[in-house]
């Protein structure tokens, strides 16, 4: 994904997940989102990135938000 893509991805990862996470501050959200896609932005296979990256921003949104 090419730097243009890169905050309307996250934006819309981050929309998600607030809908999913109502009592996570929406910029610790972006944060994490971030965080995420910036770990997978050399990957080869870059259709995916998107949804991995909600996966794993949700891993993390659950653990901090459970614990």
């Amino acid at each position: 994904m090419s730097d243009a893509e890169r905050d309307p991805t996250i934006r819309k990862v981050a929309d998600r997940l607030a809908t999913r996470f109502p009592a996570a501050p929406r910029h610790r959200i972006e944060g994490i989102v971030a965080e995420e896609y910036d770990s997978l932005e050399t990957g080869r296979i870059r259709i995916y990135i998107p949804t991995l990256i909600e996966n794993s921003a949700r891993t993390r949104l659950h653990r901090e938000l459970n614990n």
